[in-house]
């Protein structure tokens, strides 16, 4: 047995920096464990794979003819397999006694290795977002039912002390009654195109600013107020930036074919009513001409939460938090003071994902939770797309 400290730091009070959760980890079962889709998300997977001890990375598959090969190579990963035209050829070989796979396909592909994977009795770590479709999620939450395995998002700013403290503070009912919350995130020039095009192709990615970081800034305040279900929405989605030739933010020499390629959004807002009389104010960029949409906000009858945007949003708190409420009948300000983390969000991402599967837990961010997620992405995009308002249902699994 090896022991491993995990550095979780969030607080038992809201004015405590001191709790720190011990992990051991049993290195004598070790889990198999395949990547479906070489990319660059997977370096991220794969560097948190290596860093724990009861892991065995045993297969991979893209693609891309040779990119798994190349993948693993360069990550010094011997004995993996790797001559698999498809993700089925790949979880079809029996001989590999698949634990769990990653998914870090592009959009598009998320569902259909999660649900193959699930049918063939192998934990799922999915990669945000969870899918491009509400039915998507729908059908891959079948397949885990029916399954009994674990499938996992990869919602990691979840992780985040500062995200628990969000969730602690609501809790706590400092806040009294939540009403009315702000939130979002964006970019100046953020458009992900370092990498190629999957980002901002329709048919690669399905959505773009609304699915790849807007899932993030849903769940960071959705979790926090217990992911009450979604009734309706009225959104909109624009694409001025992605579309336009002359965009600074694409390669010089690639400017034109990007522009032409480009088939998502770039930016995204909605007005969306939840149960228990909740309105949510939303907005996400990739690009705009602003250094942010505003901080977030959460409005309760006791106080209100104040959480700092950052410049170039990816899942994080961009300062030090404060409540505004009321103490002896005068208004005061307390400032939650940032929580710096010892271990890494995709570390504990894995290792999260590897206990649940290890220990019979449950999935550390569950698809019960990221439907809703979906669900009111799903429902922005058609909103946008319709023009008016619309009800959002989720169908029950």
């Amino acid at each position: 047995m090896e022991e491993r400290k995990m550095a979780d730091k969030s607080m038992d009070g809201l004015n405590s920096f001191t709790a720190v959760a011990e992990n051991t980890v049993d290195t004598t079962k070790k889990l198999r464990v395949g990547i479906i889709g070489c990319g660059w998300i997977a370096a991220s997977h794969i560097k948190a794979y290596l860093n724990q001890p009861d892991v065995e990375l045993v297969a991979g598959c893209d693609l891309i003819p040779g990119k798994a090969a190349a993948f693993f190579e360069k990550y010094g990963v011997e004995g993996v397999k790797t001559d698999y035209a498809s993700h089925k050829e790949m979880l079809d070989d029996e001989s590999l006694k698949l634990d769990a796979v990653s998914i870090c396909t592009y959009n598009r592909q998320h569902a259909a290795p999660a649900i193959y994977a699930l049918n063939k009795g192998i934990n799922v770590l999915l990669e945000k977002p969870f899918t491009v479709t509400l039915d998507e999620a729908v059908e891959v939450m079948k397949a885990e039912k029916a399954s009994g395995k674990i499938l996992s998002i990869g919602f990691q700013p979840r992780l985040d002390a500062n995200m628990k403290m969000i969730k602690k503070i609501v809790d706590s009912g400092e806040l009294g009654k939540i009403y009315y919350i702000q939130t979002g995130g964006g970019r100046r020039r953020g458009i992900p195109t370092p990498y190629g095009t999957t980002f901002i192709e329709e048919d690669t990615a399905g959505i773009g600013a609304l699915g790849d970081i807007g899932c993030y800034s849903l769940d960071m305040v959705l979790n926090a107020i217990g992911y009450p279900k979604p009734l309706t929405v009225s959104g909109y989605k624009s694409a001025f930036f992605g579309t336009d030739p002359n965009y600074c933010g694409y390669r010089a020499d690639k400017r034109a074919e990007y522009a032409k390629k480009f088939g998502v959004d770039d930016f995204a807002a909605a007005f969306v009513r939840l149960e228990g009389g909740i309105v949510l104010d939303f907005r996400i960029a990739w690009a705009m001409n602003m250094d942010t949409p505003g901080d977030t906000i959460i409005l309760g009858t006791k106080g209100g939460l104040r959480i700092p945007s950052t410049e170039c949003w990816n899942g994080t708190v961009g300062g030090p938090m404060k409540i505004y409420h009321e103490v002896c009948g005068q208004q005061v300000e307390t400032e939650i003071p940032i929580i710096k983390m010892k271990e890494g969000l995709f570390d504990l991402k894995i290792r999260t994902f590897l206990d649940a599967i290890k220990n019979g837990g449950t999935a550390p961010v569950p698809s019960s939770q990221i439907i809703i997620n979906q669900a009111i992405i799903d429902g922005i995009a058609k909103s946008a797309e319709s023009g008016k308002e619309v009800e959002i249902t989720i169908p029950e699994v």
